[in-house]
Parts: structure tokens; sequence; C-alpha cells
């Protein structure tokens, strides 16, 4: 089974279509988007219109959350007042522009995507959140403390746990087993289609394959690729500038 994850597009239409032609080239079962289909870019309708109508499962993240609800906090961590002042813009022009059937839609979307396989003597419990189970907005580092990533998978009862929310992806192999009993769980950042904060502009998503016969024993039994492509970056970028959003969203999709 290869499964597609895609998140954070955050209205990048640009970004958002490459990566669909990009994805179809790489024979995978099924995708699923973990959320943050819109702020910070002019296209969250567009955005919005073109997951729907493939039919994708998605899951709302902190931005979709609020913008369904009309609100003017978006549960993002701004580090400082700037940052928060140029977030506010992006709030209020996203909810400005954002029309009442899409606005809907945000608001309806699930908080989580459980999937369970029953491939061996065990079972595979797999997880999709955007930031956490605990919460929408909390963001699951690389560096998170080992025992503290293992305590949240194992309270959501998780295998594999698929992420994204940092807009940096990464892979870590965590064993809660015991001695002579391993029982390997994978935690997994997806990075970011639309607004990638790794230093690398180009969007991002990972292929998950699920071997056939996939356990927890093994941790080689999941292979997790991450995949980047190129997209009109100064198309997103200009886009940006020629809007009420401030200036500073296109540098850093310039910069990632």
């Amino acid at each position: 089974m290869r499964i597609a994850l895609f998140s954070d597009i955050h209205a990048n239409l640009p970004a958002l279509e490459a990566f669909f032609k990009h994805v179809e080239t790489r024979n995978t079962d099924a995708i699923y988007c973990l959320g943050d289909l819109v702020g910070y870019n002019i296209w969250p309708n567009e955005v919005i219109d073109e997951i729907r109508k493939r039919g994708i499962p998605t899951i709302a993240g902190n931005y979709d959350w609020g913008i369904g609800r009309s609100s003017d906090d978006c549960g993002c961590a701004y580090k400082t007042e700037e940052e928060k002042a140029l977030g506010k813009v992006s709030i209020s022009y996203t909810n400005e522009v954002v029309r009442d059937e899409q606005r809907a839609y945000l608001r309806t979307l699930p908080a989580h995507i459980r999937l369970e396989y029953q491939l061996n003597h065990d079972k595979r419990n797999i997880l999709f959140v955007h930031g956490s189970p605990r919460k929408v907005n909390e963001y699951l580092f690389e560096d998170r403390d080992e025992k503290s990533m293992l305590r949240i998978m194992e309270q959501a009862d998780a295998d594999i746990m698929c992420f994204g929310h940092t807009h940096k992806p990464y892979h870590r192999i965590l064993n809660s087993g015991n001695e002579g009993a391993d029982h390997f769980r994978h935690a997994i950042n997806i990075g970011s289609v639309g607004k990638p904060k790794d230093s690398d502009p180009r969007g991002g998503y990972v292929i998950l394959t699920i071997n056939p016969d996939s356990t927890v024993n093994n941790k080689d039994s999941v292979k997790v690729e991450f995949i980047r492509f190129e997209y009109d970056i100064e198309k997103a970028a200009k886009a940006v500038e020629d809007s009420p959003l401030p200036n500073e969203y296109a540098d850093m999709l310039r910069r990632g």
C-alpha cells in the first residue's frame, strides 16, 4: 500500500497544482491531506475546490479551524510581535475572501483520520493528525524528547503517526517495546506543499509504503519517501506582493 500524504498548502494554488501533477506519476494507492488549506496567500477558495473535487479525505488544520469559524485567531504560535502583526493581516484577509460554501467545508473537516491494518499476527494503527493527537496546533518538532513523543503516540494508540504543522519534514523511529519484544513506532512529519520552512523552497510531500508483511517488530517494514517538487514560486510570491498581504510572506516563499 502506497499512501501519498500532503499538508500545509496555505492557499498556494501554483504549488498545489504542481503537486497534483507530480503525485500522479508516483503510482500511489491512496491520498490524504493533513490540513491547513488556507492562509498566507490569495487562493483559499481555489485550493479548497481543487481538493474537494478530487474527493480527497482531509483533516482540519489550525488555520482551517479558525477560518471555518470566522475567528480572528488561527492558533499560530508567532514568536514576535512583528510576526503576530503580520499574522493578523493574513487571517483578516483570508476571512474576507473565503466564500460561505468553502467556509462551511472547513468547519466540517474531521480532526483526525485513523486507519487500522490487519496484516500479520499484529495490527498496525496509523493516525493522521495536523499538529498532534492532543491539539490541532501543538508543534511536534524533530528534537522533541523521545519519552514525550512515545507517550503521545502510546496514548493515541498510534504505531505510525503522520502530521504536519511545523512545515519541517522528518521521520523518527522509536521503540516502545521491552528488551526482546520490540515495538517500533514511526513519527512522520510530512512537510509542506505550499509554505516550506526547511530552507528548501520546493514543495514537499511524503509517500508512505506499508509492506504486506509489515509488523511492529520490524522497523524496516515501513518505508517513508520524502519528495520535493518544483513549482512556480515567483507566481505565488508575486500574488502575495500584489495583494494586501504582507510582502514578508512572498520573501518566505522564495527562501523556503
